[in-house]
């Protein structure tokens, strides 16, 4: 996302400390005997407000690639800012606190020192605006896949048996003011509506990273439903962990025909025939494994029903009724009864079911993990 451009200009430093004291309390017309708040002058962004910038010299190699990108239609050899340094810009702005608007963004790209060492021009207002819509990202995210098959992988100690790469799925919706998206999703209370987008979001649990994300407007209908989404894009080789919004069984044979896995939690009202009792150990029941079985879910129909083998491991959570409304951001989420039930694919694994429960476990740490880092 872009910085605010509506955020109010940066004021020359120049301004008297005194008359800016005496602006904060003016006479208002809007009411007989009240006054207004007028906004505080903003100094200029000066050089030593950015700092930081030796960062950058790893960066800009790595994104010198994108500098064509976007110029078809610059015949004349006019442009001024080219992708690569609108992304060291924007990069620049996620992490200096000092910028905190388009303004700003723009006033920084005139120093000397920010010109010098970022190799950049200085930047207009209506080049930067005009950016989002002629810079194609597809180009950045094949880097940032680059990058992150750089990273190493770490021992996921009990988990290596699982054999593929443990990725949690969740699709939140990200709040936006209207002049970014105007995608209108459910009715809040009082007729208002919520504006947003949806991020669909896989995140590799051991390696700390996103490997994916797509975005679609708030609404979970359609091609924006969450489990729509993931069926769309699951690869080979990987153990998706879900929460019971993925339930879906169509999904689940998805996953398994595309030589993948999944430990998915389902609702506490779910129905199945329970095919075999798993024999449990004392150090199972310790950990709070209530029962390990091979059932069958849905109907006769073919479409309604998973095509292959289900597992379901049923542990011990901590009983809640759910709180608040949805439509007005409060909900605590559905009710838990005190058992989480897990169903997988996996049927091969030894008998350490404390592994089920690490895994959900794990889910729900990297979905918590992937929120912070967005929101």
């Amino acid at each position: 996302m872009d910085p605010d451009p509506e955020q109010p200009d940066a004021q020359p430093a120049s301004t008297a400390s005194s008359a800016a004291s005496a602006a904060n309390a003016v006479p208002s017309n809007d009411a007989p005997g009240q006054t207004r708040r007028e906004p505080r002058a903003r100094p200029a962004i000066e050089p030593s407000d950015v700092q930081g910038l030796k960062y950058f010299d790893t960066l800009k190699p790595l994104l010198s690639r994108l500098h064509d990108v976007g110029t078809a239609r610059d015949t004349a050899g006019n442009r001024n800012l080219h992708m690569d340094q609108y992304c060291v810009l924007l990069l620049l702005w996620m992490f200096s606190p000092i910028l905190t608007s388009l303004r700003a963004l723009q006033q920084a790209s005139e120093l000397d020192k920010v010109r010098k060492k970022l190799g950049v021009g200085r930047a207009s207002l209506g080049s930067l605006s005009e950016s989002v819509r002629i810079f194609d990202p597809e180009p950045l995210r094949q880097i940032a896949a680059e990058l992150a098959d750089q990273l190493p992988q770490p021992s996921q100690g009990s988990f290596d048996q699982i054999g593929k790469t443990r990725t949690a799925v969740d699709g939140s919706v990200i709040e936006t003011i209207v002049r970014v998206a105007r995608l209108a999703w459910l009715p809040k209370a009082g007729g208002k509506m919520n504006c947003g987008y949806r991020l669909h979001t896989q995140f590799e649990v051991f390696r700390g990273t996103v490997s994916r994300v797509d975005v679609t407007g708030s609404k979970p209908k359609g091609e924006a439903d969450e489990r729509a989404v993931l069926a769309s894009t699951v690869e080979s080789d990987r153990c998706y962990l879900m929460d019971r919004g993925y339930a879906k069984f169509l999904l689940w044979n998805i996953i398994h025909a595309a030589d993948s896995s999944y430990v998915c939690r389902v609702r506490d009202n779910s129905v199945y025939e329970v095919m075999e009792d798993k024999h449990l150990t004392e150090e199972d029941r310790k950990s709070g494994v209530i029962s390990d079985q091979i059932v069958k879910f849905g109907s006769s129909k073919a479409d309604a029903s998973p095509d292959h083998t289900v597992r379901l491991v049923t542990v011990s959570a901590s009983e809640h009724s759910s709180r608040g409304s949805a439509a007005t951001g409060t909900s605590t989420g559905p009710s838990c009864d005190g058992k989480l039930r897990l169903a997988t694919d996996v049927l091969d694994i030894r008998n350490d079911l404390p592994l089920y429960v690490g895994m959900g476990v794990a889910r729900r740490t990297g979905t918590a993990h992937r929120k912070n880092k967005i929101s």
